[in-house]
């Protein structure tokens, strides 16, 4: 490659990186026309890339950049004030220079496109008159999160200097600006990058190797060097792993442009606040969820803001608030996307299921919040009540969905019809070298990334036999006090058991979704890095797997897809719903025997049983949905207020942990729903108890030993009495 192919890369490089921001720099200079270093900053960007592209001979590029530059000087010299029309302008520029950039990357040429329409109509507004608009005292510049992670030189103020405003882009200011960037960074292609990484991932395996191998030597010079080569494999793999690391604000900077220009043909008016912009991902993580993030932003301004007559006569501000939020939790990285609009509505949900014939009106009608929510992930599910050319056909949030899991992702969707919606994403930080705990199933070795792992539980002797219960067929663990379903690894594999009885039960404790579960395997290993290879093209399909590894012995191994493996064995969904269905199945039949009950749990320490034929249904609600009405709690439940009565506060026991999600068992009498809010909901049983009067006391008619635990017996009656008289007279 000759040397003028390297500058003309070079410019592409520092041109594209420019414009990227203009878009950014554009849309918050609309919101304040006076912010004067703003405005002399995108300036300078512009003059820079007419002066290159003159010098390197792109003659459509110059004259496009010429005439935005001198619309840009008039607004610097305060002849001309920016409005929508002129921002619109200058963007749509931004957005012919790019396309032009992108035919010289792959050509080497502008190409025979069209410039004149962009040029006469950036000339129109210059040629304009509007009157000089009356010259306002600058302000401070605000701070704003950096959309680069280059190191950026910052002059004097002007203002403290008393320098003269045109000095600002002088050739000896950019000259010392460009200087004191190309001292501190260099650019690196980022296929060296990716190749640097595959190498770094092959030193780790041969790392892991030496280190296997180590465990039998006894020459202590050869462990020392062994453990001096573990010591800086390390250390090299993380400084390389940082080179690929990129703030999310890299393309946090694209959506403030996406929502003012789609607000604009809505109708809207959206204030766009980011919080967690330095949050750091893997670029190859950065690239996966542009398209996503992109979707969500268009769907929320689209389907979720309100226009503004609707905000103002729902008591809202007129201008609507999408929010973008990220931050590192647990080895992963969270991002949330919020809106204040009008949510989504449960009953256009349940009527859209309906229609689809997605399932039957009474599984509809069963359906928790949470469940008809994730409807909308399913392919084709849309509620819009028509379609536009922006969003409403019924695709996108399924692909969404899938793009986010493709990387080892977790959506979660919260919404209050006529508050907002809320959409959370959980993704791991890099997905080229990741922690992992081996383990053996069957004589297999399968590794389990430690981004799920909670913790491990062994069973041995009679804690094996006792450890296991079976609920409606369903293995489960009491893990102090909770119900864990687990699932044999083998089974769901369908791999071959050992052929001697276990004497013991290796359970791992993982989290999926939001629910965790066991998976029982028949050893645990070891934790250790391993190095992610992808999967070829005949297991791709296989949901069981997110890739596979290669161990110190050169032999391989799975990573298993946790997500991939509840699903496959019912754990997230089936096996909940076949419970809960059973339950309800139970309540129909109106059996009020009292040989029925509920068992939950209620605060820190409390225990209560509740009599099954006083529970209608199970449900679970955002503590956002809960609201105030005459000072007690409230939610909106099948075109209902219904009051909710929080029994560890009812009771006076200690609270429980802050919970956003609240369990809420709903009884009735005389046609009156009420709420009860538990902390927990741990298993059904059915037995006679003979009530321990002693313990009689308000709301509760005694105690009883359920499942070899003390356990109040609730007076539901007393409670929904209560909260009904409270309701009636608030």
């Amino acid at each position: 490659m000759g040397e003028m192919d390297e500058i003309v890369k070079e410019f592409l490089v520092e041109s594209n990186e420019g414009l990227d921001r203009l878009d950014h720099d554009l849309v918050d200079l609309e919101k304040d026309p006076d912010e004067k270093d703003l405005l002399a900053s995108i300036f300078r960007a512009i003059h820079t890339v007419k002066g290159t592209s003159g010098v390197l001979g792109f003659p459509k590029i110059e004259s496009v950049a010429h005439v935005g530059e001198n619309l840009l000087s008039r607004m610097r010299d305060g002849k001309l004030r920016l409005d929508p029309q002129i921002t619109s302008a200058l963007l749509a520029m931004v957005d012919v220079l790019r396309a032009l950039l992108a035919q010289i990357a792959v050509t080497g040429i502008e190409g025979e496109g069209d410039v004149q329409p962009i040029v006469d109509r950036l000339a129109a507004l210059l040629n304009s008159d509007p009157g000089a608009s009356p010259k306002t005292k600058p302000k401070k510049r605000r701070s704003r999160s950096k959309p680069s992670v280059e190191v950026e030189y910052k002059s004097p103020s002007l203002e403290e200097e008393g320098a003269n405003p045109t000095s600002a882009s002088s050739p000896e200011v950019l000259e010392a600006k460009g200087a004191a960037v190309s001292a501190n960074n260099i650019r690196v292609d980022v296929g060296l990058l990716d190749k640097m990484m595959n190498l770094v991932g092959e030193l780790v395996l041969a790392r892991n190797q030496i280190l296997q191998f180590t465990g039998s030597q006894q020459d202590s010079s050869f462990v020392s060097t062994a453990q001096r080569l573990n010591l800086i494999t390390t250390e090299l793999q993380e400084s390389v792993m940082k080179t690929r690391m990129q703030p999310i604000g890299n393309i946090w900077n694209k959506l403030p442009r996406v929502v003012r220009d789609l607000a604009l043909s809505c109708g809207k008016r959206v204030r766009v606040e980011m919080d967690g912009a330095e949050t750091e991902l893997d670029k190859t993580i950065i690239e996966a969820i542009k398209d996503p993030l992109t979707h969500i932003v268009r769907n929320a301004v689209d389907h979720g803001i309100e226009i503004p007559e609707a905000r103002v006569a729902s008591g809202k501000e007129v201008e609507g608030r999408l929010l973008l939020r990220a931050y590192h939790e647990g080895g992963q990285v969270n991002i949330e996307i919020s809106d204040d609009g009008a949510g989504i509505s449960l009953q256009a949900v349940r009527e859209k299921a309906r229609q689809k014939d997605i399932t039957s009106a009474e599984d509809v009608a069963r359906m928790s919040e949470r469940e008809l929510l994730n409807l909308i992930f399913l392919p084709g599910f849309s509620t819009a009540k028509q379609v536009t050319n922006i969003s409403g056909r019924g695709v996108g949030m399924d692909v969404v969905k899938t793009n986010i899991e493709k990387i080892g992702g977790t959506v979660d969707l919260q919404s209050t019809d006529g508050k907002g919606t809320t959409l959370k994403i959980k993704i791991p930080l890099t997905l080229a070298i990741i922690p992992a705990l081996i383990a053996t199933s069957s004589r297999e070795r399968f590794a389990i990334p430690q981004v799920s792992l909670l913790e491990l539980v062994r069973l041995e002797g009679d804690g094996m036999t006792k450890g296991i219960e079976y609920i409606h067929g369903a293995p489960v663990h009491r893990l102090r006090g909770n119900l864990l379903p687990l699932v044999s690894l083998n089974r769901v594999l369908g791999l071959e058991s050992p052929d001697r009885r276990a004497e013991a039960a290796n359970i791992v404790v993982l989290q999926a979704d939001d629910r965790q579960f066991g998976l029982m395997v028949d050893e645990i290993n070891d934790t250790e890095e391993i190095v992610v290879k992808p999967l070829s093209n005949l297991l791709k399909g296989l949901s069981c797997f997110a890739g596979a590894t290669i161990m110190g012995d050169g032999r391989v191994a799975l990573i298993l897809d946790v997500m991939g493996l509840a699903q496959e064995a019912s754990v997230v969904t089936e096996l909940r719903d076949r419970s809960v269905n059973q339950l309800h199945a139970k309540i129909e039949e109106g059996s009020r025997s009292g040989a029925a009950w509920l068992l939950v749990r209620i605060g820190t320490t409390g225990r209560l049983a509740i009599p099954l034929g006083h529970v209608d249904r199970l449900e679970e609600f955002a503590v956002s949905a809960v609201e105030q009405s005459g000072g007690n709690e409230v939610v909106q439940y099948r075109d209902q207020i219904m009051p909710l009565v929080r029994l560890a506060r009812l009771l006076n026991m200690p609270p429980g942990e802050r919970r956003e999600i609240l369990p809420v068992i709903v009884s009735s009498k005389d046609g009156k729903s009420v709420g009860l809010v538990v902390d927990q909901i741990e298993d059904v049983t059915e037995q006679q108890v003979i009530a321990n009067q002693s313990s009689q006391r308000m709301f509760l008619r005694g105690s009883a030993v359920m499942q070899q635990k003390v356990t109040d017996l609730l007076d539901v009656d007393a409670v929904i009495t209560l909260a009904i008289q409270e309701a009636t007279h608030a």
